[in-house]
């Protein structure tokens, strides 16, 4: 079993002086983070389409065991919202193929206010080629029911399983692979115990297992991240890979969560150097 452990996004300019070197350029950003970390969820295709030249200095700016989570466009998601996309799909799809063994998930986050509609997700689901690996995160109630599952199920993506403030997602579990978003700022230490215990009882028959943490600060508290590093080992040992990203732009507070769950585990960290190369 792997243990990826990283941030989603990286590009932040707040994280210099606290994670980064102060005069590091942005070019340099994502080999000096890959020293740090193995994984990272990738928020810039949500907002821009990228192309195969951005995801080969991607690949070739991050070492051979790094993996690269990817939230589809919102030109698909939000504008299209998953309708009449057929083209774009495709290219972004082919462009993603650019990262080879390095892609991890592709997250498809829906809008709120996008409703269930079987028919634009059958057309949708049925231009995704077999094998892909890919997350769904509707935050319309209307799309919690059987039958939205059952598609997911019978194609093996899975059903995203996000909680926040305003909205929980049921805990079904579609794929042979799990993703879970845990974004609700107030969960208390006995709500994060819950919801480590909820994944473990979950996945066990997973290969793959996602997690995505915002937390309000003081969640983090080493006996909340003793508790999911024993999770990870005590769950995962029959998945082939963990994967754990902390969502944090200020001051370079991801980076340092991320560290504290890599010391928890008892997990080698590569050296850094101090300065841009």
């Amino acid at each position: 079993m792997a243990t990826w452990v990283g941030t989603s996004g990286y590009n932040y300019p707040e994280w210099k002086g606290s994670f980064y070197p102060e005069k590091l350029p942005a070019a340099k950003m994502l080999p000096f983070y890959a020293q740090a970390f193995t994984t990272v969820e990738i928020n810039y295709t949500f907002y821009r389409v990228p192309n195969t030249k951005i995801l080969a200095g991607w690949s070739r700016d991050t070492p051979e065991r790094f993996r690269l989570t990817l939230k589809a466009p919102k030109r698909i998601t939000h504008i299209a919202k998953l309708k009449d996309c057929g083209e774009l799909l495709a290219y972004f799809l082919r462009v993603s193929a650019t990262l080879g063994s390095k892609l991890g998930a592709i997250l498809f986050q829906l809008p709120p206010y996008f409703r269930k509609d079987l028919a634009v997700l059958d057309a949708f689901l049925a231009l995704l080629p077999e094998g892909v690996c890919a997350a769904f995160e509707f935050r319309h109630a209307s799309w919690m029911d059987a039958e939205v599952f059952a598609r997911l199920r019978a194609r093996n993506l899975a059903l995203c399983v996000a909680d926040s403030e305003t909205f929980s997602t049921p805990i079904e579990i579609t794929a042979s692979y799990a993703y879970f978003r845990l974004r609700d700022e107030g969960y208390t230490p006995e709500a994060l115990r819950r919801w480590a215990d909820l994944i473990r009882a979950n996945t066990a028959g997973c290969s793959d297992v996602y997690v995505y943490f915002r937390l309000r600060d003081e969640g983090y508290t080493p006996e909340a991240l003793r508790r999911w590093a024993d999770l990870i080992r005590a769950n995962t040992a029959g998945c082939s890979d963990v994967y754990v990203y902390f969502k944090h732009e200020e001051a370079g507070k991801g980076p340092q969560f991320a560290r504290l769950l890599l010391e928890a585990l008892g997990a080698a960290q590569p050296q850094q150097s101090d300065a841009p190369q």
